[in-house]
Parts: C-alpha cells; structure tokens; sequence
C-alpha cells in the first residue's frame, strides 16, 4: 500500500464554473473540460492561492488518498467522492506512520474553512444540465435598463426565454453566458457567470424564461455584449450553476440579505419567491447599497414591495450634502434589531456582492453578535454547519 497524500479537489455540484480558480492559479495545475474544472495532483503545491478567489467555497475540498484521482476521473464527476476507507487504517494501531495518516485526514478537511451548505429544506438543484460542448439556446424576450440615463452605471435586466428546452433553475443559482467570437489564441471565450434574478417558476409564473441583472462594464467583453442584446437575438446559455446559495423551502424561515449593485440580483429572487408562496410568514431584511437612487437597480420596484414581505435598508455613500453610508454603517444602527436576528435560530444570512464589501460586512455583524453577548465566530461556524450562512462575492 502506498503512503497516502493529500490531494486537492474542487466540487462540482457547487462550482459555478467562473473559471476564476483557473485564471488565479500561479502554476497553472487547475484546469477544464466541458464539464468540470478540476485540480491536476501532479501540479498543485498547495499554496492556496485558490482559496479566497472561490466565490462560492467549492475549491476548498480536499481527500487523503493512496492513489491520488485523475484529470480524466475528476473530468466525468457530478459529485464528489466520499473519503476513501484509508480513514479506518489510519484508527488501527499507533505507529508513526498511522499518526501521521490521522494527521493527514485532519488537515485535508480543514480546508480553508470557506465552504457553504445549502439549507436544509432547499430544494434539490439541478446543475450543469448544459455546457461549453451542449449549451442550451435562449432568446432574448426583454432588455430593459434599470438605472436612470445619465446614471454612473448602466444595469440591465435581460429576460431570456427557453421555449421547449428544459431549463430549471432555483433561486440563488447562476447561469454562464457564452460570448460570440474567439480569443487572442483562436479558442471560444468561456462563459461569464451571471446570477438568476428570477423565481423557479419564471420571471412569468408558468412560463420558461429566466431573467439577469447585467451591469456594463468597460471593456467588459461578455457584459457589453448581452446589455445590447436586442428582443428575438440567440444566447448560448451553459449551467445552471450553484448548489448552496439557495433559499430555504421553510415558509418561517427568517432571510437577512446584505448586498450591493448586482448582487440584488438573487434577493430579487428570493423576494418574488416569497410573494408568490403561499403561507409564508418569515420575514425578510434586506440592506442594499449603491452610490445614489438612480444608480440602485430595481428602486422603483423595491419600493412597492410592501413592508410586510421585505423590510428595506436602502443605503447610499455619494449623496449630495450627506455623510457617505455604507451597508455596514446601516446595520450597526439596526443592530438591536440584528442582534435579535443573529440569535434566532430559523435566521439565514446572505451576502452578495463586490468583494470589497465583505470585511465590512463581517466587521459589523461581529460587534452586533458581541454587543449582545453572542460569541460570533462560534454562531457562525453553527450557521454555516446548519446551511444558514452564505457569502458569495466577487
């Protein structure tokens, strides 16, 4: 039997295939197929360089094997394997070598301890039903701008129709967009992630279409190209993607949103979701930030919903004649309210959005937890193990 090594692993059904790992990698050991995207156990020295960049925790996997899982194994995967029974002989005796296989199995499911879980009453998702290979085709039944003219950013909302072809998605999941034409090396561009802003049962109810929220970014080669999108054009749409940032099918349960500019893209979701389920009765907060009203996605709308469903924060750093507001700052003048949020076990915490709002974020619910006497770090490992804590930025 050969000694066991630790090998690194990235798991599909959570991974949303941004490719984001891939491009981050200094070696160049992670890699892909049409399907998946793996790590080449020949190449990876562990230095983790990965870890933060994963948007959604699924590069922080890992195993103790003898014989470490092929590129061509890892490509044909939809879930991943259970740990190999090598776990029982590193129980059975007290030689150095078994100390050392305990070792090993203890530090490969430390990871970098980013990984999510769904909810416990979400439900089951489908994921990657299309890929580079077999994309399904959408076409464009809508293009509507959501910020002002004039605004610093131009955000869209894309509905885009299926027809006949199946095509389920839940909210909280992703689609990948594939842009026309070919890169500097001749090669198809990849797709460009983008998050479902519509309900499971259609941005119509009954009717198989999808909607995006698209912001346009300089250069930005796939997000140009889908804002200008026009009624009756062809996407070539791969996914869906995402097994973790899901809404809770319990109808109590209690949904704290934190985002900012597109990240509303999934609360948007969660909130039509609510509204067109039957005797739900949790409550919903949301804290949204953006530079100014005219530059908030979906402020008209959001200001419609009533208070009863979803109880707004709308926060805004660049107002004339008013101190700059982030989301944070908002949330430390509700966190009475927040800590009693925190300590509620049916309540499901969610961040999306710019990466760069995450240390705020987690700054401000660490002083609410433990203003209140909550010890956080310990709440949040519960609420992460019970699938009720999820960060998705980028």
């Amino acid at each position: 039997m050969s000694a066991p090594v630790k090998q690194h692993l990235i798991d599909p059904e959570i991974c949303i295939r941004c490719y984001t790992c891939e491009m981050t990698c200094p070696i160049e050991a992670i890699t892909h197929n049409d399907d998946n995207v793996v790590v080449d156990a020949d190449k990876c020295n562990f230095c983790m360089d990965c870890i933060p960049v994963c948007p959604t925790g699924s590069i922080d996997e890992w195993r103790v094997v003898t014989t470490p899982y092929s590129l061509e194994a890892q490509f044909g995967w939809t879930e991943l394997p259970e740990q190999e029974d090598i776990a029982e002989a590193a129980d059975a005796g007290g030689d150095a070598r078994d100390e050392a296989m305990r070792k090993l199995l203890e530090d490969a499911h430390k990871g970098a301890g980013g990984r999510m879980r769904a909810p416990a009453s979400a439900a089951k998702p489908s994921v990657n039903l299309y890929n580079l290979a077999r994309p399904a085709t959408a076409r464009v039944q809508g293009n509507y701008r959501l910020t002002a003219e004039g605004a610093d950013s131009d955000v869209r909302h894309i509905i885009l129709d299926f027809a006949g072809q199946p095509f389920p998605v839940l909210e909280g999941q992703s689609v990948g967009i594939i842009p026309p034409g070919t890169d500097a090396a001749g090669q198809p561009h990849l797709p460009r992630l983008y998050s479902v802003s519509s309900p499971r049962d259609g941005e119509r109810p009954g009717y198989n279409n999808v909607s995006l929220t698209v912001k346009r970014e300089d250069r930005g080669l796939c997000s140009n190209y889908v804002c200008d999108l026009g009624p009756g054009d062809a996407v070539q749409v791969t996914g869906p993607f995402g097994a973790t940032f899901l809404m809770p099918d319990d109808p109590a349960a209690r949904l704290l949103m934190i985002c900012t500019g597109t990240g509303s893209a999934p609360f948007r979701a969660f909130t039509m979701r609510r509204q067109r389920q039957a005797g739900a009765h949790g409550d919903m907060v949301l804290f949204f930030g953006a530079r100014s009203p005219d530059a908030l996605p979906y402020f008209g709308p959001l200001a419609k919903v009533p208070d009863a469903v979803l109880h707004k924060h709308l926060v805004f750093s660049r107002l004339p004649d008013a101190p700059r507001e982030y989301v944070q700052d908002r949330m430390m003048a509700e966190q009475e309210a927040l800590a009693g949020m925190l300590a509620d076990p049916l309540t499901h915490i969610y961040v999306c959005g710019l990466r760069g709002m995450e240390e705020g974020v987690e700054k401000a619910l660490l002083n609410i937890a433990e203003s209140a006497g909550i010890p956080w770090d310990a709440t949040r490992e519960v609420m992460r193990d019970d699938g009720r804590f999820h960060v998705e930025t980028y």
